[in-house]
């Protein structure tokens, strides 16, 4: 049994290190409107439920003066916890300490933890604050990024990794959080670039705010790098508890199951889609009209809005929702919106969360712009994440689709399991006004009355190709459906697919068009 002068000792030690960076390094974080890393771990884990290793971890650098600096906990706290009751491994970046940089020690706490994570199958978040890579400690703290990098990419796909950018993230500590799956950003706070805006005024002799350059806004609204944007650290907590909510712990575990609701009534999904095909509408108005309680979590809402990705249930059982919006250039495909769907596809394809499509798009962008900006690499990219993925796989073709859109959004083509389409669907090589245009150009050009002959060329074309019932003919299409009835079909097609065994080519890894 300890003695009472080790247990004193012990205490003492654990006082001493809690100060962090002392007081008034601690007085700077709360001036600049931020949590320090322990309070960070407090709110957001369940109550009383910390539990924190490598407390007493020092640095070992030894020059330029390192040697007679005391770094408590070498500026990152680790540990494990629960969320909604369900245990979590953690870490968070303590900034008081020499600005939370990044040094041999520091890496090995947080690789510590990622191997825990994995050896465990529990979720990893990570609270980034640092001011980069400790200088003082040269090629170390560089070899310290590469594991953490490693660890990401050989814990991706198995247990689900979640970034919260809480201060500076800069130079090469991006990277971690660009491998992970979900980047949480805050308001005013969170920081991400990889050269800062003195590298740019120096080398390009551009003058832009550290905000400008890279801060939440930016980062959720124009990279595309954020999933989750914030106003404040506890609505950015508050976010990560609820995605927690919906993902399985590791792709082991079974679907998350909530309890079952039905959707509310507001939601009338007979009246959502206008009777004006050209009219927009909201497509998460159709999304909620048919998940339980009509609850669903927007992921990256606020870039490439024309595509809406994200989580519902259904009969309480998660679900990845992947919808073109209207109200966004039609709800097209171009470079952002197919990275943005491709990716998420991916992250429920290996984590075994089914995908229900809901279509709506008038093809592909075109444009100079787009095609030099690589539409073709990157919308392959939909194509490649739909035929790997081997979950079930249900898709709902509400109004438009067209060419090669209507490929690519989880066709029958790309191995759906499901295909259903509104009555008022159009599938068709392209629009009935562009193809009555080429198809009967020459007729048109010669009439008497060109417009009156177009009308009808154009009615021609409609009812001879823009409806769902030539491609149910061929059995592209399953059931031509009631809008009334898409819940119910969908609620039987995730259950009838529920035990899906899909057999693959053998193969190390395939190619896709990154």
């Amino acid at each position: 049994m300890a003695s009472n002068k080790k247990i004193q000792e012990l205490k003492k030690r654990r006082e001493e290190v809690l100060k962090g960076g002392g007081e008034k390094a601690i007085q700077k974080q709360t001036a600049m409107g931020k949590m320090t890393a322990r309070e960070r771990i407090i709110q957001l884990l369940d109550r009383n439920s910390f539990n924190e290793y490598d407390l007493f971890v020092e640095h070992e650098a030894r020059d330029f003066g390192m040697d007679r600096k005391k770094l408590h906990g070498d500026g990152v706290i680790t540990g494990t916890g629960t969320v909604n009751g369900k245990p979590v491994c953690i870490f968070a970046q303590d900034f008081t300490v020499a600005g939370g940089s990044l040094g041999f020690m520091h890496a090995r706490k947080i690789t510590k933890i990622m191997d825990h994570a994995l050896k465990m199958r529990t979720p990893l978040i990570g609270i980034n604050d640092s001011g980069g890579a400790r200088i003082q400690e040269g090629v170390n703290s560089l070899a310290g990024y590469g594991e953490i990098f490693f660890r990401n990419t050989l814990n991706s796909g198995v247990i689900p990794q979640i970034s919260v950018v809480l201060g500076p993230c800069a130079g090469g500590a991006v990277y971690s959080p660009a491998l992970t799956d979900f980047v949480f950003v805050v308001e005013n706070i969170s920081k991400m670039f990889i050269t800062g805006p003195e590298v740019i005024k120096t080398v390009l002799g551009e003058d832009i705010s550290m905000e400008e350059l890279g801060g939440a806004r930016v980062q959720s609204e124009i990279t595309g790098n954020a999933h989750f944007y914030a106003s404040t650290e506890e609505e950015c907590f508050k976010q990560i508890k609820r995605l927690l909510s919906y993902i399985p712990w590791s792709n082991s575990e079974p679907l998350v199951h909530r309890e079952v609701h039905e959707p509310l009534k507001k939601y009338n999904i007979s009246k959502i889609v206008p009777a004006d095909k050209k009219q927009p509408y909201d497509v998460r108005d159709i999304i909620r009209a048919v998940t339980d309680g009509s609850d669903f979590f927007e992921i990256q809402e606020s870039w490439a809005a024309n595509i809406v990705i994200g989580f519902g249930t259904l009969n309480g059982k998660t679900m990845g929702f992947v919808a073109n919006q209207p109200l966004v250039l039609a709800g097209v495909l171009d470079v952002d919106s197919s990275d943005k769907a491709a990716r998420f596809i991916r992250y429920c394809d290996a984590f075994n969360i089914p995908i229900i499509t809901f279509v709506d798009l008038p093809g592909y962008l075109p444009g100079v712009a787009q095609e030099h900006a690589g539409v073709i690499r990157h919308g392959a990219k939909v194509l490649y994440a739909y035929s790997e993925a081997t979950v079930p796989k249900i898709t709902v073709i509400l109004r438009k689709a067209y060419g090669g859109g209507y490929i690519a959004m989880n066709s029958r083509h790309l191995r759906a399991d499901f295909v259903f389409a509104w009555p008022d669907a159009e599938i068709a090589v392209m629009g009935p006004e562009g193809a009555a245009n080429i198809i009967f150009r020459k007729e048109i050009e010669e009439a008497k009355d060109p417009e009156k002959v177009r009308k009808q060329k154009v009615q021609e074309y409609i009812d001879k190709f823009a409806n769902p019932y030539v491609a149910a003919a061929k059995g592209y299409i399953d059931a031509v459906i009631e809008p009334r009835e898409t819940r119910s079909v969908l609620l039987h097609a995730v259950e009838v697919s529920g035990n899906k065994t899909v057999g693959m080519p053998r193969k190390k890894h395939g190619i896709p068009p990154f």
